[in-house]
């Protein structure tokens, strides 16, 4: 039965129009994979000469235990946002002779060869094997290979039980950070020591290999838990249940002042309050606003003065960024109803123009108490929304012209690649990278003000060319409209 699932999944990945349409897509992430995999390597063989350069008088298989606790935290933090629990189509295969608990291990087994698995152990056996040839002994450093591999498959079926309970909230993220950064802040304060902890307990397997046992009793809890979960879930009916919520109605009258434009920017606000994707995407703003303190605080890169002018973009321009580069995608669930009706598409991107403009002027004014560090970082973002509203708005709308993809918005936003494609990454270029490169060579050349003014100047030039970019921006949407039709009526 594993063989006849193993070949349906072969014919549907490779039969799918995903494949076909994204094979370039496909080879980068395989560069990318041997990128990874090599850079594990180095570690790998590399760890343990650097470990005792380091640390010359200390027994480096003790110090190395000693960071497995920031490496598991890592590992799980980085699961939780880039991972994801293998699926196949399933409800086919319920109608047929097939029992639910054969399903549900073929999908949970298929988790156990995720990429993500087999990443750490680039770096494990090859310390391991250089640990062996500097005289430790082998059956010690073999039983603590074996433990970090189950520690490694524990990671993996603990990220998906944290998931489950994290899936219906739109903030879904804030658990498994809340979680980490308490641990982080125990161990960081000297509350709980875990380095030594965890340090101590991997070293008592290796010296005493009956208590691998522990890790294997707390694998096969996971993998139960996980087992019984989705055993639960595996019905035909079980999506069939309505789920009732309350609609909580908003005044949206205020936006009757911009005219012909208002109904778009109704639909739009009610999009984003409305559906899970954009809520929690809305609730990010908070990201933006709090950007600065990653760096401002830091007497290092207060002196860089370039990196104002990206923090200033980044931070003015957080809504624009992440909601103006899936436009017009967040509509692709009715974009074919939409574009039949009698409109004009200038208004219709006129209302994402002012949505985004409103979005970076309340930005910068809550990003104001940035002062406290400096004035001339407030001046450096005054100027940077200047550039976001004239040129980045109009950079960001010219860039969805070119989306393809359909966009699930009852998933969550955080690190969801789901409708993601080539121009999001493209158009990241003239949106970050221009306007830091110009800043910090003006900056060099001329000095702060020079390379002020050339950011201000540049969005005062996008302002007064508004309407002849909008004439061009729509033009190019309108020759793109029935190709966006026929791709948004596809699934991804």
């Amino acid at each position: 039965m594993i063989k006849h699932f193993l070949n349906l999944e072969w014919k549907q990945y490779f039969r799918s129009s995903y494949w076909q349409k994204n094979i370039a897509i496909n080879i980068l992430m395989v560069f990318f994979a041997l990128y990874f995999v090599a850079m594990f390597l180095g570690l790998g063989f590399g760890l343990l000469f650097i470990l005792k350069e380091m640390y010359p008088e200390q027994d480096p298989f003790v110090v190395a235990n000693g960071f497995l606790f920031y490496w598991i935290i890592g590992d799980l933090l980085m699961r939780f946002f880039l991972q994801k629990l293998p699926v196949m189509s399933v409800k086919p295969l319920l109608t047929l002779p097939i029992k639910r608990s054969t399903v549900v291990n073929y999908v949970l087994g298929k988790s156990a060869l995720s990429f993500f698995n087999f990443l750490p152990l680039f770096a494990i056996i090859p310390f391991s094997i250089m640990l062996i040839g500097d005289g430790y002994a082998v059956s010690e450093i073999i039983t603590w290979l074996f433990a970090l591999i189950i520690t490694v498959l524990i990671i993996n079926f603990l990220n998906f039980i944290i998931e489950a309970f994290s899936a219906e909230s739109e903030l879904s993220f804030l658990p498994i950070i809340v979680v980490v950064s308490v641990l982080f802040g125990l161990n960081y304060f000297e509350i709980v020591p875990m380095t030594s902890l965890i340090g101590s307990g991997f070293l008592a397997i290796a010296h005493h290999p009956m208590l691998i046992l522990i890790p294997i009793a707390i694998l096969a809890l996971c993998y139960g838990f996980n087992f019984k979960t989705l055993r639960k879930k595996l019905y035909l009916d079980s999506s069939l249940k309505a789920k009732v919520t309350e609609v909580n109605a908003s005044d949206l009258s205020w936006t009757e002042r911009f005219g012909d434009i208002a109904p778009f920017m109704k639909l739009d606000l009610k999009l984003i309050w409305r559906n899970k994707r954009t809520k929690s995407m809305a609730m990010l703003l908070l990201v933006g606003v709090l950007y600065g303190l990653f760096f401002y605080p830091q007497p290092m890169y207060r002196e860089m003065t370039f990196m104002s002018a990206f923090i200033g973009i980044f931070s003015t321009g957080f809504f624009l960024i992440n909601f103006g580069q899936f436009i017009p995608a967040w509509d692709s669930g009715y974009y074919k109803l939409l574009m039949s009706q009698n409109i004009k598409y200038e208004q219709y991107l006129r209302s994402k123009f002012i949505l985004m403009v409103i979005s970076v002027v309340l930005l910068f004014v809550l990003g104001i108490p940035y002062v406290y560090f400096g004035y001339k970082i407030l001046i450096a973002h005054f100027a940077a929304a200047i550039y976001n509203i004239g040129v980045n708005t109009h950079v960001i709308l010219w860039g969805g012209s070119f989306n393809r993809k359909k966009i699930d918005l009852d998933k969550k936003a955080a690190f969801n690649y789901q409708g993601t494609g080539a121009v999001q990454w493209l158009i990241g270029i003239p949106l970050m990278l221009v306007p830091m490169a110009l800043f910090g060579l003006v900056n060099w050349l001329a000095g702060f003000s020079a390379a002020i003014a050339l950011l201000i100047v540049l969005g005062v030039l996008g302002i007064v060319f508004h309407k002849k970019l909008m004439k061009g921006i729509t033009k190019k949407y309108l020759d793109s409209k029935y190709k966006m039709i026929d791709a948004f009526s596809q699934d991804n």
